[in-house]
């Protein structure tokens, strides 16, 4: 099965050499922020199995909430990361970003300190590879040929449904069957017995480990809670009013499509214990979103991509990155409406966020501090490729569905079903 991969290449970059970078990304662009996907220097649109990709100067705005901190540095290094997900593994998806722009990535790249040559560009991008905590993908193995390959199946469908609007199912089938049957389908991957087997081991691990260190976490249970509890009555709050200037720059690169991308950064709360609950908690949302939220929907959200939260800097910072359907506004809604204790969950452990109970009730409830603060992480995101322009999450599970269908050769209430979701 062609899983998909989420690969990002991470190196510091210089304070002299941000504003030239920019100005170089900006002539990669089709509309600001958007990338041109046939541009000179990396042609994104060559690329094989990339579903989207990035550029994105991880500049913190929230470095100034460490004030007073002892336990935390009071800078980090600026970064530049392309963040890319796409079929196969990270090192193929390496490979094939090197076939296709060696010398731009190479200049691209050069901007940061101790850049690439064209000789170890490979090297270089497997040295300065950060792997994700967490990782969530709309639908594992839906691969980027099979994304395009089922959209113009659904143009071909559509076509004989439009011009026939009179027709029954059964009068629409032999034009429905000859327009389908132009289209060629890639025959769909189905996973061996090996990585059945291998699927099935990863999935038993943490019922195993939970039963296994049940009797230790009932001992610890009461010591953790009094931990946790003190903290959260404790952390301060950090969700100043944006700024019109900030959102502007940030409205600027969104709402080119039906789709967007976000992009933001932050610090942890200082201390061990918040460290090591985020780490614990990423890891079990990377095995959830490997076998439990696999089928279009991140718990009760249908409209994410793909999504990654990654560490830097000794775990003291999370970067989190995601590609949504929808506005802004419309993205944070859906969450705190459906969601919200699986954002306290994910988030409650950055520094600033808004004040959980028993970690999972309040914080994103209070809705207007947690979208300050999510206004006060989020960060420009300097070129963002998708693949699959005017193609919803929705979009492509209806298209699936109507390769599946159709592959069946529906009949009697099966052929209207079909035609009715065309």
């Amino acid at each position: 099965m062609p899983r998909q991969s989420q690969l990002l290449v991470a190196a510091e970059l210089p304070d002299a050499a941000i504003a030239p970078l920019k100005a170089l990304l900006a002539t990669m662009e089709l509309a600001a922020g958007q990338a041109d996907p046939d541009n000179a220097l990396l042609p994104f649109g060559r690329i094989e199995g990339l579903h989207v990709a990035r550029f994105v100067i991880l500049e913190d705005p929230s470095l100034p909430d460490r004030a007073g901190l002892t336990d935390l540095p009071p800078c980090e290094p600026v970064r530049l990361a392309l963040v890319a997900e796409g079929d196969g593994s990270a090192d193929a998806l390496i490979d094939r970003f090197a076939r296709a722009a060696t010398p731009g990535l190479v200049q691209i790249f050069g901007h940061c300190a101790a850049g690439p040559t064209p000789a170890d560009l490979v090297g270089w991008m497997r040295r300065h590879r950060v792997p994700a905590a967490a990782t969530y993908a709309n639908w594992p193995g839906r691969s980027a040929a099979q994304v395009t390959e089922e959209a113009r199946l659904h143009a071909a469908l559509l076509a004989v449904r439009l011009s026939h609007p009179e027709s029954t199912p059964e009068q629409l089938w032999p034009a429905l069957e000859k327009a389908g049957g132009a289209i060629a389908l890639t025959p769909l991957d189905r996973p061996g017995l090996g990585e059945r087997v291998a699927e099935l081991c990863h999935f038993l691990l943490v019922p195993v480990l939970g039963l296994i260190l049940a009797p230790v976490l009932l001992i610890a249970a009461p010591v953790l809670v009094v931990m946790l509890r003190r903290r959260e009555t404790t952390d301060p709050v950090i969700a100043p009013r944006p700024s019109r200037e900030r959102n502007r720059t940030l409205s600027a690169i969104e709402d080119h499509d039906v789709a967007n991308q976000y992009s933001a950064i932050g610090s942890l709360k200082p201390g061990a214990f918040r460290r090591w609950l985020t780490v614990l908690i990423l890891w079990l949302i990377n095995w959830s979103t490997r076998h439990i939220f696999r089928r279009g929907r991140l718990a009760r959200v249908n409209t994410i991509h793909f999504a990654s939260w990654t560490f830097f800097d000794d775990r003291r910072r999370v970067f989190f990155a995601s590609n949504y359907d929808g506005s802004r506004e419309a993205y944070n809604d859906d969450f705190i409406n459906k969601v919200a204790f699986g954002l306290n969950v994910s988030f409650s452990n950055g520094l600033g966020y808004p004040r959980t109970d028993w970690l999972i009730i309040g914080g994103a409830r209070h809705e207007q501090d947690f979208k300050y603060y999510l206004f006060h992480h989020q960060i420009p995101t300097q070129l963002w490729y998708n693949a699959f322009r005017g193609l919803t999450t929705y979009d492509m599970a209806r298209n699936a569905r109507l390769r599946r269908a159709f592959e069946a050769r529906p009949t009697g209430e099966a052929l209207r079903r079909f035609v009715a979701e065309i």
